[in-house]
């Protein structure tokens, strides 16, 4: 079991098993949660911005400039 020494600013350092473990490097953040019984858990919220790719659909067609300023001015009237 990995312990750390809380600082005078509220800092800890996470133990080195403990970010191997989680896959944490330098500059990643992490997200804490206390749950009822008063216990934290935290877990790393940095994704890799290669695991995003295909998640929004290419479109049908593409689509020109003219046709996006058409819209955007069909619905800003429309408001």
């Amino acid at each position: 079991m990995s312990t750390s020494t809380v600082t005078s600013k509220g800092q800890i350092t996470i133990p080195r098993d403990v970010r191997k473990a989680l896959g944490i490097e330098s500059g990643d953040k992490v997200r804490f949660n206390v749950d009822d019984e008063g216990k934290v858990f935290f877990v790393p919220v940095t994704i890799d911005v290669t695991s995003l790719r295909g998640i929004v659909p290419r479109p049908d067609k593409a689509v020109s400039v003219e046709d996006m300023r058409a819209t955007i001015i069909q619905r800003a009237a429309e408001a």
